[in-house]
């Protein structure tokens, strides 16, 4: 925890750390539809004041992950399995369609950066390395995003993917070689110019991660 705490005071804007601390435990399933969301706890287990904590409390009621509950405090939204198919769809649908822009425009250079990242991500998935796991399926993806040069799109997405726990995908080893698969398939489409193909294996990925997040939350 002393290590987590130095960590969120070394980061700028402590309110958006905060709030994604919270809505990883809400997606995730680690927090139930109901449970308190506590000002002090929160702070406590964070180790920063309670004015962030609060911030970023008001930030998720707006996103509707909490509710606040009158002389109470905030209570977490309920989350349903269709919420959840919608989040990843909506994902999805940006994701296909930045690769259906970037795929002509793709050269020798990025696809072999792709196969270096993929190459990559199949080490920290058997190694157990969830940091590097997280980092380096980021940057995958930010090489197609930009390529794509739609950065309104991208930035839409980027929005959109706040609401994946990304960390519970990158404990888990079956997504991780899924993942790399769907990497090597989709690097395989882009050599050859199938372009829908691409799109098709881009969409799976995030089908499959909303499947998975159900599955998990039970």
């Amino acid at each position: 925890m002393a290590d987590k705490r130095t960590a969120l005071r070394r980061r700028p804007q402590l309110s958006e750390e905060v709030a994604s601390h919270v809505r990883h435990l809400v997606m995730s399933g680690e927090v139930s539809p109901g449970d308190f969301i506590r000002l002090d706890e929160t702070a406590a287990q964070l180790g920063v004041s309670v004015t962030p904590v609060r911030e970023a409390l008001l930030t998720l009621r707006g996103e509707g992950i909490v509710e606040l509950v009158p002389h109470r405090g905030y209570v977490v939204s309920a989350l349903t399995p269709s919420d959840i198919v919608d989040i990843f769809w909506l994902q999805g649908e940006i994701a296909v369609e930045l690769v259906r822009r970037a795929a002509p425009k793709i050269t020798e250079v990025e696809l072999d950066r792709l196969a270096e990242l993929t190459a990559a991500l199949s080490v920290a998935v058997e190694n157990g390395r969830a940091e590097d796991v997280e980092n380096i399926e980021f940057e995958f993806h930010r090489v197609l995003n930009r390529l794509a040069e739609s950065s309104k799109l991208a930035w839409f997405l980027n929005n959109a993917t706040r609401y994946t726990p990304t960390r519970l995908y990158a404990t888990d080893r079956d997504w991780g070689r899924a993942a790399v698969r769907n990497h090597e398939e989709l690097i395989a489409a882009l050599i050859r110019n199938d372009i829908d193909a691409a799109c098709e294996l881009m969409k799976q990925q995030f089908t499959d991660g909303a499947e998975r997040l159900i599955a998990h939350r039970g």
